[in-house]
């Protein structure tokens, strides 16, 4: 079967968060053990596994995840590439309805190429400085606020945009604070430099130390950072070393999630489940 990987939140190749893509034929999915195995070879932070439903339904294909550790929730990333692989090869048109575990997601190939994403909005939950945190980050929070159900991310909000790109955490301490992982985010430096805000985002306890552009985090950046900007469309900026943008606009308890996505190995997977 066809394999690709998929560089998402970027217009240009080795850049944004590569993903793996598997589309396959309609069915019930291979079993979990072979899609871990699949995932753990790819060796990305997430590579995605897609089939086809019957027409009629809430959704026209099922999606799955997987880090090279673990199933996840939600990705977004490898949503856009399973997207851009879907509208590129011609296997989809128009809007796009995923089954995920997080629910019904949407997808949407612009006039431009770019790739427009509707997820559900995250909850934000205001908790206090859980022990630990500052050491793990080598950074004091300004604030930190727990995300919802199918993120599990602790969002903690730094000092301005500099502490965010110097941060060097450790990485064994995070992985035992948080339900997933660790996003840090603070207000772009230069409100003219085409972005409104950064972050960054470690996930160790599923397999990834750094996420170069963690779309599913964006549900909850968009409304911290809407609520304290005044806007419901913004720019967030990853600033991992790939980098990549995102931008969001916010509509109540959904919110849209646009970034390009770039086709860089098309090759065939040659262990079938």
């Amino acid at each position: 079967m066809r394999i690709r990987i998929v560089d998402a939140f970027t217009d240009r190749p080795f850049a944004g968060n590569p993903a793996g893509v598997l589309i396959l034929q309609p069915g019930p999915f291979p079993d979990d053990d072979w899609l871990q195995r699949v995932a753990t070879e790819v060796n990305l932070s997430e590579t995605a596994f897609a089939h086809p439903l019957p027409p009629g339904g809430a959704a026209d294909w099922a999606l799955r995840w997987f880090t090279p550790a673990t199933e996840v929730d939600m990705c977004g990333h490898a949503t856009l590439a399973t997207a851009h692989v879907l509208h590129t090869t011609g296997l989809a048109t128009g809007a796009i309805r995923f089954a995920a575990r997080c629910g019904v997601l949407g997808a949407t190939a612009d006039d431009d190429g770019a790739v427009t994403l509707d997820f559900p909005t995250s909850s934000l939950t205001p908790v206090t400085v859980p022990d630990g945190v500052a050491a793990a980050l080598g950074a004091v929070p300004l604030s930190v606020h727990d995300t919802a159900e199918h993120i599990g991310d602790l969002l903690v909000e730094l000092a301005d945009e500099r502490t965010v790109r110097e941060l060097s955490p450790d990485l064994p301490s995070l992985a035992a604070l948080s339900r997933r992982g660790i996003v840090v985010t603070a207000a772009a430096e230069d409100p003219a430099g085409g972005y409104d805000f950064v972050s960054r985002g470690f996930f160790p306890g599923v397999g990834i130390d750094e996420d170069p552009v963690t779309g599913s985090a964006h549900t909850a950046l968009a409304p911290f950072w809407s609520a304290r900007l005044g806007r419901a469309e913004l720019t967030g900026r990853q600033g991992s070393a790939r980098t990549g943008l995102v931008r969001t606009s916010l509509r109540g308890d959904r919110t849209l999630l646009t970034g390009h996505a770039v086709t860089v190995i098309d090759g065939e997977l040659l262990a079938a489940p």
